[in-house]
């Protein structure tokens, strides 16, 4: 197993306590909500990538197999849910903004706002392989964005 699916599983945990905790605090909690639906989203679509090192790193060929066949169904809603993804942390960046205004020096509205302009990057770039260039450099620019959205997301989490 590949140390992403851990790392996925403790992000999502932290993810769900601080919903929790959150909507526990919170009298008006739809930004919060919409925040981890879009986690979810994304972490759906994260998890590919521990699907795809485990295949590299794993030696038994019939578990390969599953987990390319799975990964295969899974791979023409991929840039939908990527999509999704970004679309609602526009409304949850939408809510935020409505109730807390947008004030950079916020560390929460900081993190949260690197992390949408990398998630809308994200995103144009898988579009962009699909469309226009399937090159490797714009699959590993891809790889590297997710990574980069997946610890921005984490340190959006810290705030």
């Amino acid at each position: 197993m590949s140390i992403w699916f851990l790392l996925n599983g403790l992000l999502l945990i932290w993810a769900i306590w601080n919903v929790a905790s959150g909507v526990a605090v919170h009298t008006s909690y739809i930004h919060i909500l919409l925040g981890f639906t879009g986690f979810m989203f994304f972490i759906f679509n994260w998890t590919r990538n521990a699907v795809f090192s485990t295949i590299r790193n794993i030696e038994n060929r019939q578990t390969k197999i599953r987990l390319a066949t799975m990964s295969k169904r899974v791979r023409p809603y991929h840039r939908w849910v990527g999509t999704g993804a970004f679309l609602i942390i526009l409304l949850h960046a939408w809510a935020v903004g409505a109730l807390y205004g947008f004030n950079l020096g916020n560390m929460k509205i900081l993190t949260g706002f690197l992390a949408s302009i990398n998630l809308f990057v994200l995103v144009l770039s898988g579009w962009y392989r699909l469309l226009v260039d399937p090159r490797i450099k714009i699959r590993k620019l891809h790889i590297r964005l997710g990574v980069s959205m997946f610890i921005l997301t984490a340190v959006h989490f810290i705030y």
